[in-house]
């Protein structure tokens, strides 16, 4: 059985996909995971923490999973397709939590707002920190702007969630092999391709 905190969250991820984050009541909550308010408070704070739990939960994986392909691989190409991957798999893993982020942001008390933009300032520098290595390197093209190239991809692949369905035709692995090979044609010099076999 699940952890009294997941059942929790995964109330909460239903009830607001359904009625909006103003139109759930924490008495909602727990009523639907069958807890007790005792229970919910032992966890949260208030409803507003419980919604930057969700908000923070795959940003910090996708943060996560980026530290982990710099320190895993020496070679920037390695790194960005490594990252790359792991960030277009988070809108399998977590796509209720991304739903309710885009649906719900607007409703996160400033503190924990600011908390949220500090993570994905993070990545999105590490994201530049890897282009710009492999421009030194020489795997990527160096005429490419560092930071339009690197929202750019950003731009793509946050997209995913609005049109990614777990029953649709190809699985996350394959629409993440399908962005990696999309950017990487992009981006990498034409050496580097041909030792890649791209």
């Amino acid at each position: 059985m699940k952890e009294l905190k997941e059942r929790i969250i995964d109330s909460a991820l239903i009830l607001f996909e359904n009625k909006g984050y103003h139109g759930v009541t924490v008495n909602q909550i727990v009523e639907n995971c069958n807890a007790s308010k005792g229970g919910f408070y032992h966890h949260f704070d208030s409803k507003d923490e419980l919604l930057y739990v969700i908000h923070d939960t795959f940003i910090t994986y996708v943060l996560e999973k980026a530290h982990v392909a710099k320190e895993t691989y020496h070679h920037p190409t390695d790194q960005l397709q490594a990252m790359i991957t792991s960030f277009v798999k988070v809108f399998d893993l977590y796509k209720p939590h991304i739903y309710v982020f885009y649906q719900e942001s607007t409703y996160l008390k400033p503190q924990y707002e600011e908390r949220i933009k500090e993570k994905r300032k993070q990545f999105k520098e590490l994201l530049f920190s890897v282009i710009e290595k492999g421009q030194q390197t020489g795997e990527f093209r160096s005429e490419l702007p560092v930071v339009i190239t690197g929202m750019s991809i950003l731009g793509m692949v946050n997209w995913t969630y609005k049109w990614y369905r777990k029953d649709g035709g190809k699985s996350i692995e394959e629409i993440a092999d399908i962005y990696v090979d999309l950017i990487l044609h992009s981006i990498l010099q034409e050496p580097t391709k041909r030792l890649l076999h791209l």
